[in-house]
């Protein structure tokens, strides 16, 4: 992990994809687990996760999942949707399903933003609203020691490493009307509620000075 302790001042401009989170409201589904596949592995591999996901109540419609490839931390224009799939309708109980989505376009990727550490989210929505989302942290260099020392100017993409932080997700939970009948926009629940200690799941936040290497319990 040295490389994280590396990097740590960079995480901070990553924060805001990520909130404070209160999980006192219930949500229908339920990420319960994550397995990040294939990693480390070269920047031209796809990305591959074993999502589990439980449902209290059965779904009529289908979830929606996308994988986003976060290019820059200083605007989401460089955000690229790397895939999307629809999972559903979706009956109560456990369920499971790998998603893999091909790499990053390197070519929509600010130069000064290749290497480092970056971030690769997994998005879920329920009648076109985000109820969860679930993010790592990614650091992006080369394997060879003369090229970190020396990196070219022009980023050669074929021989950079990228290694997901498995052990470390962000979760952030988003309130919504699984009924579809809310007309207002749904606003994140750290907006609307403290969090709650009480609850017997974790609260799952960003520190805004040191970053914590706790692994998240799902």
């Amino acid at each position: 992990k040295q490389w994280y302790q590396r990097r740590v001042r960079e995480f901070q401009t990553f924060q805001h994809y990520f909130k404070r989170i209160n999980l006192s409201d219930m949500a229908k589904v339920q990420i319960s687990n994550v397995n990040v596949l294939a990693n480390p592995a070269p920047f031209s591999d796809p990305f591959q996760f074993e999502v589990t996901i439980e449902c209290i109540d059965d779904l009529p419609n289908d979830i929606e999942c996308k994988i986003v490839y976060v290019g820059s931390a200083e605007s989401e224009q460089y955000d690229q949707v790397l895939d999307s799939i629809l999972v559903g309708p979706v009956p109560s109980g456990r369920h499971m399903f790998v998603f893999k989505a091909n790499a990053p376009d390197p070519s929509k990727i600010p130069v000064a933003d290749a290497l480092g550490v970056t971030i690769v989210l997994i998005i879920c929505s329920y009648l076109g609203k985000e109820f969860v989302r679930v993010g790592y942290y990614v650091n992006n260099d080369y394997t060879d020691p003369e090229m970190r020392e020396n990196p070219p100017d022009v980023p050669r993409f074929d021989m950079v490493q990228k290694n997901i932080l498995a052990s470390n997700p962000r979760v952030t939970r988003f309130k919504i009307d699984w009924d579809g009948q809310q007309t207002t926009e749904e606003q994140p629940i750290a907006q609307q509620n403290q969090p709650s200690s009480s609850h017997d799941e974790p609260i799952v936040q960003v520190p805004p000075v040191e970053m914590s290497m706790d692994a998240m319990a799902f």
